[in-house]
């Protein structure tokens, strides 16, 4: 049995080494293989969502272990952050790092890196709003690739290096994960339900902010309910750039959850669920009205169930769960609360 096995595998490697590097060896998401998708930027990228060989070479060059970097925020140095290495519990000691305050892990999306948007914008009203560390992990080599397939591999390595991290700074601060509150945007939003579900599911809030739609749609990776204490979504762009269907314990569709007041593009669309989120840190503003299931809320028709919920905030609302829908302004304050 063993030799016949063996034989077989490396039968199987000697085919695909012999195939010409841009034969297509997976395709999974549905539809066309080429599709635009718009970056945080605006910028349209025609996306492959086949995969080569190519494709398996590049990512192998990404290790996440090695490759990410982690930026320390707190009020005692708000805009210059502090690097904290794993394994290097001199640097920790020497860093502003509290582990008797909440800890918040923000994982950036397609494209971008350590001061995109998502980052400068969070980290900003989280510490305005909280006396909290602020963790920003740059995982911008893994969020380069523009082939779906491998940016979906991308994530799901870095969410499981990212989950190390956190174990390995808990063992030598004393924090846990009930301090921590874990945050992606766009396919880090799918990122931040793969670090706490690496974790047991432990860890105490987890939000994905607009989690990706390409590449995402029958991945059994993606976020789930389950993957913290309690989870929730904010859905602003769905069935573009953004998951349609709900994924959390809680998902909010702020004005449907397609195009957002105010917005001309996708990519401000997309955006928004960030924005909404950092002003819910202020505020405590959003209260959404509880819906029957996602398809009435896209619709805008929930004025049948009596749960209201408020969206975001500091502080998980364990115990609920449910489909909201809500409306906003079109510049900021965006709550109508």
């Amino acid at each position: 049995m063993w030799t016949f096995s063996c034989f077989t595998f490396i039968s199987i490697i000697g085919v695909i080494a012999a195939l010409p590097a841009e034969s297509p060896i997976l395709r999974k998401e549905p539809g066309l293989r080429y599709q635009y998708a718009t970056d945080s930027q605006g910028e349209n990228r025609l996306v492959d969502t086949w995969m080569t060989l190519k494709d398996v070479r590049d990512a192998a060059r990404y290790n996440p272990a090695s490759h990410n970097a982690y930026h320390l925020f707190t009020r005692e140095n708000p805009s210059v952050s502090q690097p904290l290495l794993i394994n290097n519990a001199a640097v920790l000691e020497a860093s502003n790092f509290d582990s008797e305050r909440r800890t918040v892990v923000l994982l950036h999306g397609w494209m971008n890196n350590a001061v995109s948007d998502f980052n400068t914008v969070v980290v900003a009203a989280y510490l305005a709003a909280e006396d909290v560390n602020v963790i920003v992990v740059d995982w911008s080599m893994g969020a380069a690739s523009t082939n779906s397939n491998i940016l979906v591999l991308n994530t799901v390595s870095s969410g499981s290096a990212v989950a190390n991290f956190i174990r390995w700074l808990n063992e030598a601060s004393g924090s846990t994960l009930e301090q921590y509150h874990v945050v992606g945007h766009g396919t880090g939003g799918h990122q931040a339900g793969i670090v706490s579900r690496n974790l047991g599911n432990g860890v105490a809030y987890v939000t994905g902010l607009d989690p990706s739609l390409i590449g995402w749609t029958n991945n059994l990776f993606r976020f789930r309910p389950n993957d913290g204490i309690y989870t929730e979504v904010i859905h602003t762009n769905t069935g573009v750039n953004g998951f349609l269907a709900d994924l959390a314990h809680v998902d909010f569709y702020p004005n449907g959850g397609i195009s957002m007041p105010g917005c001309s593009s996708n990519a401000c669309d997309h955006a928004r669920s960030f924005f909404y989120f950092a002003e819910s840190l202020a505020t405590e503003g959003f209260t959404g009205q509880e819906c029957h299931n996602f398809y009435l809320a896209v619709a805008g028709r929930c004025n049948t169930l009596p749960g209201r919920l408020g969206m975001g905030g500091l502080k998980p609302k364990n115990g609920r769960r449910g489909i909201f829908w809500l409306e906003t302004n079109a510049a900021p304050p965006f709550s109508r609360d």
